[in-house]
């Protein structure tokens, strides 16, 4: 959905862009259900713009029926992982609630069958399942990653677009971490000594 990346990973994101690495996103759903289909693809192109995202691709699909649509969604991540041999993968867990999530979720793990290094990060929606392994810390990127997320003002009425709650969430995962603030990614695959962060 248009505003995902920013709420599940956007301090991260932010912190990649500032180190120099290139970022490349796809938004698969157009968000019609939860909002404005047209705001929110606009919103989508400038909030990644704002967190220092290469590019973003939008793929149109329809919000809440993307597992009707997991062929194409799977070779679209496909076509990018040939294309741009990306250090880490981001994505949804399967531990979420969202059925597009999951469906994202799906057609990750089979497009990237064969990458060796794939996070699955977590959204408002995600269960309590969830379970982390690997914190980055945001410390330093907490009033960005609100920035950003404050974007999506389409979205701004859903509780979980709070700044306090976006801070919170952040303060929670970054005491499990012992650092201040953080966001949390369970690990498909994560290769020890990459180097990326």
């Amino acid at each position: 959905h248009p505003d995902d990346l920013e709420l599940a990973c956007g301090g991260t994101l932010a912190r990649l862009a500032d180190a120099g690495h290139e970022i490349h996103a796809i938004v698969a759903a157009d968000g019609a259900v939860g909002g404005n289909a047209g705001e929110r693809a606009g919103e989508a192109q400038r909030a990644g713009t704002f967190l220092g995202v290469t590019t973003l691709r939008t793929l149109g699909l329809p919000d809440t029926q993307l597992a009707d649509h997991e062929n194409t969604l799977t070779s679209a991540i496909e076509e990018k992982i040939r294309t741009l041999n990306p250090d880490i993968i981001f994505t949804h867990s399967a531990h979420d609630q969202h059925q597009d999530h999951t469906a994202v979720h799906r057609a990750t793990m089979r497009a990237g069958r064969r990458h060796p290094a794939i996070l699955c990060y977590e959204s408002p929606s995600a269960t309590a399942n969830f379970s982390p392994q690997v914190f980055v810390d945001i410390t330093e990127y907490t009033g960005v990653k609100s920035a950003g997320v404050a974007i999506h003002a389409d979205q701004m009425d859903k509780p979980y677009m709070a700044g306090d709650v976006l801070t919170a969430k952040a303060n929670f995962r970054g005491e499990q971490a012992k650092m201040e603030a953080a966001e949390a990614f369970e690990a498909v695959r994560i290769p020890a000594f990459r180097g990326v962060l």
